[in-house]
């Protein structure tokens, strides 16, 4: 282990090294693009853009093309990038993460290998966690970009494709990692190509990459329609576990936030549903009902894992304490939270197109991202998008004043104490950032400062619109800020005038969160370029983290405090405590790892078969002349399964009876075809004799429309139709799968071996039921002069 860091570090060295030299490369042109007039600095880009066309790399021309974007950033924005900053951005062109600390400046650095790989023509994509910085950064850092020549896009949720479409088109768009991934599968979904609006996915640098690449990859993206069932046994499970006791009718394990069913609680079900046995087959839709209302009731806590705002359900991020509009629980969990709370049950809706942000991200050319904290995670980095992370030095000393952790026994003595530090701190006017995990706790505090009479503003998931407004005065002297994990990320703090002198920023942590990053970026808000400042962390033993994950050594210290009364407020703090807590953090860290990796290896699945599909929808779309070919091929391959079914066995045992059937309903007008016409042929014989009638049947259907045009047009809206509904049935019927396979577990198999194998059947079989029905809607469709295409999965929502 030792050899391990020893090497990450040298490693670290070895890149900064690297980097420095053709840093001071860039620096000393310096002078040159100094004295040149703005027209001659925009002519630049030309001159590079000949130069790539001419067979130069863009590494050939990287010092040349950082020194203009320097230049430009000084003109424009008044802003020049530093030593540390140009490192930075050599790691971001070549594909890796520069994690800079906050306030060091990473947008600015992201401007020079966003310009250098603008220059190809192929579209950069700047990635951000929100709208608000996707609108910020494409004003902001767009003037240096336009005033080099270059087009900037900015992808919204709110534009219409057209509008898409043009940013696409630009040099560099800026848009959210949401709506990058949503793009791609409505592309994915279109009959016609002039309705997409990506181009193929070149180079990405993503901001924040950590929250968008390791927090938010258990969560794929999913485009859902409506599937229309009933509402009544999500009502009828919710008011029957409401009536349940905890340890009699059902058990709850924490560390893996599991609930299940005891014995009492099975006979109390089949008792009020009237059933025999309730893990009959039969009665597999009630025992998901009833699993999802017990999660719904004693797991998913409000105010935490989600609120309720104008009667409806909104989840909230774990790790941004952002609300996370317009996504929904899959798998009914979001129906069973809305029949808990009393507030309309929507539609269950039908998963129509999905990809998680792993296989997405993984399909840009080069792939690059900035953060303050992704360390902890690189070999996650490392192995699932080939990406290392390079530390880059700060240009000035962290001088932060960053203290050992302060336990107390419980949530009232530490909130108490949290109040008096606040108190004293905000009467000699320093500025304070409280963090918290959750809203309720950011509301519980907020009460409790206004009981004491101490002005403040709090920035929780029900008023993230004022986010930007409330980050940008927290570092003014006076202000108190209560921010949920959010905590303005991508927002400077910036110190208002006297505040250096009171010691800076003071941030205080009310809560370990269960990943060390999500610490991290809090202390970091303080302390930026050299400012001083100060952290803190408040912890108590009935914090979730340390139930869940606490070590007996301090569980035995929590009973040893809590034996005597008058201790109830003593804190302890110390090193080893800040370690021990470390170490539940991270086998929170490794299980969340676990986990991510098993979504990944889940969806390596749906990748392969989506990118078979997809690759065949855009070689349809894109078809120019008639798919003949094609569609010949298909009923060839439809004719030879039929054969083969039927020909099994022995020859007497033959079911020809059940080929003519086929014949009939999928190739040829019954009064053409007898069953003395298959009698006395081998397999090849009746395959050839069937495939030929097919042949005379279809060039009779093809005559009958004007040219090639039509023709192929008449191909696609059948193969699109077909396929765009086969492939919904089959995505629907794999996440089923996939919520089934575990419990083979039980039978000694793994589950994922299990759902490959399956999958891998299922597809063939999908693909087998796409190219029987093309076979017979093309030969027993009416020809109409006048075809169209039509989208057969419409988007109706996006999770």
């Amino acid at each position: 282990m030792a050899n391990f860091l020893k090497n990450l570090i040298e490693n670290d060295k070895g890149e900064l090294r690297r980097t420095s030299k053709i840093a001071d490369e860039v620096m000393a042109m310096e002078p040159t693009y100094r004295e040149m007039t703005d027209e001659q600095l925009r002519n630049m880009t030309t001159e590079f853009k000949n130069r790539l066309a001419n067979k130069e790399t863009l590494e050939d021309i990287l010092p040349e093309a950082f020194a203009v974007v320097r230049e430009a950033a000084r003109r424009v924005l008044g802003l020049f990038p530093y030593k540390v900053q140009i490192q930075g951005g050599i790691i971001l062109h070549e594909g890796n993460i520069a994690e800079m600390k906050t306030g060091e400046g990473k947008t600015l650095t992201e401007t020079m290998p966003v310009y250098l790989n603008a220059l190809a023509g192929k579209g950069v994509h700047v990635v951000t966690v929100n709208d608000y910085l996707a609108t910020r950064d494409s004003k902001e850092m767009g003037e240096v970009y336009r005033f080099l020549g270059l087009t900037v896009g900015l992808n919204l949720n709110s534009m219409n494709p057209s509008e898409k479409r043009e940013a696409y088109n630009s040099d560099i768009t800026y848009s959210t990692n949401n709506e990058l991934g949503f793009d791609y599968l409505r592309d994915n979904m279109v009959v016609y190509k002039h309705q997409m609006v990506q181009r193929p996915l070149y180079y990405a640098i993503v901001d924040e990459v950590d929250s968008i690449l390791i927090d938010e990859a258990r969560t794929p993206l999913i485009i859902s329609g409506q599937a229309g069932k009933s509402t009544a046994l999500y009502t009828r499970a919710d008011y029957f576990v409401k009536g349940l006791k905890e340890d009699e009718d059902y058990t709850i394990d924490l560390t893996s936030k599991s609930i299940n069913l005891t014995d009492g609680g099975v006979d109390k079900a089949e008792k009020v549903f009237r059933l025999e046995n309730l893990y009959n087959v039969d009665n597999t839709a009630l025992v998901h009902h009833i699993d999802q209302a017990l999660r719904a009731n004693y797991i998913m806590l409000v105010d935490i894992d989600y609120v309720v705002d104008e009667g409806k359900v909104k989840i909230v991020d774990g790790f941004t304490g952002r609300i996370m509009e317009g996504r929904r629980y899959s798998d009914g969990l979001h129906q069973a939270i809305e029949a808990k709370e009393g507030v309309d049950i929507e539609d269950e809706s039908k998963t129509m197109a999905t990809v998680t942000f792993q296989n997405y991200f993984r399909m840009y050319n080069k792939l690059a991202g900035m953060t303050g904290t992704a360390k902890t995670e690189e070999d996650e980095f490392r192995e699932i998008y080939a990406m290392n992370v390079i530390q880059i030095p700060t240009n000035r000393p962290v001088i932060r004043d960053d203290a050992a952790d302060l336990l107390f026994p419980n949530l009232r003595s530490k909130f108490n104490a949290v109040a008096d530090e606040i108190i004293r701190r905000h009467e000699k006017g320093q500025p304070i950032l409280v963090g918290t995990v959750a809203v309720e706790t950011s509301e519980y505090l907020s009460q409790l400062l206004t009981r004491k009479g101490v002005p403040h503003e709090v920035l929780n998931a029900k008023n993230h619109f004022k986010e930007a407004e409330i980050i940008m005065q927290a570092g003014q002297r006076g202000a108190v800020t209560i921010a949920t994990n959010m905590a303005g990320r991508g927002t400077d703090i910036k110190l208002g005038s006297g505040v250096k002198e009171l010691g800076g920023l003071c941030v205080i942590g009310t809560e370990r969160h269960e990943s060390r990053r999500i610490d991290d970026q809090l202390r970091g808000r303080s302390g930026r370029q050299g400012d001083p400042g100060a952290s803190q962390f408040y912890l108590s033993l009935e914090d979730d983290l340390m139930r869940r994950f606490g070590s007996d050594r301090i569980k035995g210290l929590w009973e040893k405090l809590n034996e005597d009364e008058d201790e109830n407020d003593v804190a302890i703090q110390s090193r080893m405590l800040t370690r021990q807590v470390e170490s539940a953090q991270k086998r929170v860290e490794g299980n969340n790892y676990d986990t991510r990796k098993n979504v990944l290896e889940y969806d390596e699945v749906m990748r392969e078969q989506r990118e078979v599909i997809y690759g065949q929808r855009h070689e349809v779309i894109d078809a120019g002349e008639p798919l003949t070919d094609y569609v010949k091929a298909m009923i060839k391959r439809t004719i030879e399964r039929q054969v083969a079914y039927a020909t099994e066995g022995e020859k007497k045992d033959w079911k020809l009876e059940s080929l003519l059937d086929f014949a009939h309903s999928a190739i040829v007008n019954p009064e053409t075809l007898e069953l003395s016409d298959l009698q006395g042929k081998n397999k090849k014989e009746l395959v050839n004799f069937l495939y030929k009638k097919a042949e005379e049947v279809y060039s009779e259907k093809i005559s009958q429309l004007n040219g090639p045009e039509q023709i192929a047009e008449f191909e696609k809206v059948i193969i699109l139709r077909v396929v765009d509904s086969k492939w919904t049935d089959h995505i629907d019927m794999m996440d089923h799968l996939r919520q089934g396979v575990g419990l083979r577990a039980y039978a000694q198999t793994n589950p994922l071996t299990e759902y490959q194998t399956e999958g891998f059947d299922r597809f063939e079989e999908m693909v087998a039921a796409i190219e029987y029905d093309v076979t017979r809607f093309i030969m027993k469709a009416q020809v109409r002069q006048n075809v169209e295409r039509e989208q057969v999965n419409k988007p109706g929502g996006t999770n």
